[in-house]
């Protein structure tokens, strides 16, 4: 009997159900493109979700103000990983809640080493990992694909948040790069770019004042969290307008935009759940070398273009990745 009783304990022991990993994702707003990305990456390592892992998801949907509530959170949930859906703020936000669960950022254009928060992309030191989006030469890429789909655009009003960019910040060298790429081949493209600055949601109205005021032919959207997620709304500004836009983001595109050219936002995410596979697998993040996108595409919106009355060149629809009619 003695030896029964101290069996069963241990019987019940043997019959605990292993620990489930748990996966913080604080993302910019709920897409669905991201979220099955992500799906789809972890289940190449055998994670499914209700299964054998689970992803507590939490958005800011552009209101920074948010973000320290909702890492905090993530982090009392005591995740094993935090997937950031993009630099500045949202991955300032979850450094500063933790400095010990490991983080993985599914798309950075910020300068990581210049401001510090890795040692180098090579080798990132700390708990931050994942995939560089540093191509300043995008932006002189998106300008040449808008001039082309619009021959006649001569003046481009260029959307951007200065917020993180100030000469006193690392990242002024970032963005100054940036602009140096577009300024180049506006240059040769017989463009003149204006600048139109926004540094928060409420900016959009007076910054679409602007563009018609200074008669603005077209527009560009720079990269930055708060654009992507006000994508609908800037696209709907730009239809009442009659701007021709392109964007960084193929959501805005899915939103109404006209055009988008960029990193693959399924492949980047996808990738980020390869980051996420190996942590839970044993590797450290400090060991992982951040990576930068090679899958990169072009989506065009013919719905968007036939009620702005342009007629998008064969020559340009044949190299889209996509064509949303």
């Amino acid at each position: 009997m003695a030896g029964g009783l101290l069996a069963a304990p241990l019987a019940a022991e043997a019959q605990k159900p292993a620990k489930v990993p748990r996966i913080g994702f604080l993302g910019i707003f709920p897409t669905n493109l991201r979220d099955e990305a992500l799906r789809q990456g972890l289940h190449e390592f055998g994670y499914v979700e209700g299964q054998n892992i689970a992803i507590e998801r939490r958005y800011f949907e552009g209101w920074a103000e948010r973000l320290p509530d909702l890492t905090t959170q993530l982090v009392r949930l005591k995740v094993d990983v935090i997937v950031v859906d993009a630099c500045g703020a949202p991955l300032s936000a979850a450094s500063q809640a933790t400095s010990t669960i490991p983080i993985v950022v599914a798309a950075c254009n910020d300068d990581l080493v210049a401001t510090g928060v890795i040692s180098s992309l090579a080798r990132p030191g700390g708990n931050i990992t994942g995939l560089s989006e540093l191509t300043p030469e995008l932006g002189a890429k998106r300008l040449a694909l808008l001039k082309e789909a619009v021959p006649r655009v001569r003046r481009v009003a260029v959307l951007w948040n200065p917020t993180f960019s100030e000469r006193s910040s690392p990242n002024f060298r970032f963005w100054s790069s940036d602009w140096t790429e577009i300024r180049a081949a506006a240059q040769g493209l017989g463009v003149t770019l204006q600048s139109v600055e926004i540094r928060g949601a409420d900016d959009f109205d007076t910054a679409f004042s602007i563009m018609t005021r200074e008669r603005a032919d077209a527009l560009i959207a720079f990269s930055d969290p708060l654009i992507v997620s006000h994508g609908r709304r800037i696209a709907d500004l730009a239809a009442k307008s009659h701007l021709p836009a392109m964007y960084p983001s193929r959501e805005v595109v899915d939103a109404g935009g006209l055009m988008a050219y960029g990193p693959s936002i399924s492949d980047m995410f996808r990738l980020a759940a390869v980051y996420v596979g190996k942590i839970l697998k044993g590797a450290k993040a400090a060991d992982l070398p951040m990576e930068q996108p090679t899958k990169f595409e072009l989506v065009i919106n013919l719905k968007t273009a036939k009620a702005l009355g342009l007629t998008i060149p064969q020559s340009l629809l044949l190299r889209a990745d996509e064509v949303i009619r």
